[in-house]
């Protein structure tokens, strides 16, 4: 029963995960950020479409950070300053077939609040 319930929740992400993907891209000056969040951590990169390249990423295993709210602000810290270092003031905000709440939602306004436009 239980694994039925986690293959749904699985599915039904990736379903949004599809329907997101079908509407957003990022081009060389305004990348497309991407998240992901396990049961322990979150990594975020920022990745250029057109030749699928990433142009950065941080990781939160290697920051030793843990996947919740705080976790996702000192991520999204880490992330806003190497996107700045590359010059790169506008992304495009991918949440991966996430809902827009907790984690996610920290994440984003991290962003914005560390000065790149979403």
């Amino acid at each position: 029963m239980r694994t039925n319930i986690l293959k749904r929740k699985l599915s039904l992400r990736l379903k949004r995960k599809r329907r997101i993907r079908a509407k957003i891209s990022g081009i060389a000056n305004c990348p497309r950020v991407s998240i992901f969040k396990s049961n322990r951590t979150i990594y975020a990169q920022a990745i250029e479409d057109v030749t699928s390249t990433t142009i950065c990423q941080s990781s939160g295993k290697v920051l030793n950070l843990k996947a919740n709210k705080e976790g996702a602000i000192n991520l999204a810290k880490d992330l806003a300053t190497k996107l700045k270092e590359k010059g790169i003031e506008e992304v495009v905000f991918d949440r991966n077939g996430y809902l827009y709440h907790g984690v996610i939602a920290s994440f984003a306004d991290a962003l914005r609040e560390n000065g790149i436009k979403l």
